[in-house]
């Protein structure tokens, strides 16, 4: 959602939470992306289902290798 020229929404904090959790060089997605991005050849590996904050549900991420 734009609001005052400001994204806001859902989906925008998970998005700030991951990013939170890469380290230098990381891409970490959630199950969502790596369903959308599925027969693309991207190589993922479990990262895990760490606490969010501000999310309440598990959210499975993934840490892209190749």
């Amino acid at each position: 959602m734009l609001r005052d020229q400001d994204v806001h929404g859902i989906a925008v904090n998970i998005a700030a939470r991951v990013m939170a959790l890469c380290k230098s060089g990381d891409v970490i997605v959630s199950r969502t992306v790596k369903d959308l991005v599925a027969g693309s050849g991207i190589v993922f590996e479990a990262f895990g289902t760490p606490p969010l904050k501000g999310i309440e549900d598990d959210r499975q991420l993934y840490r892209v290798t190749a």
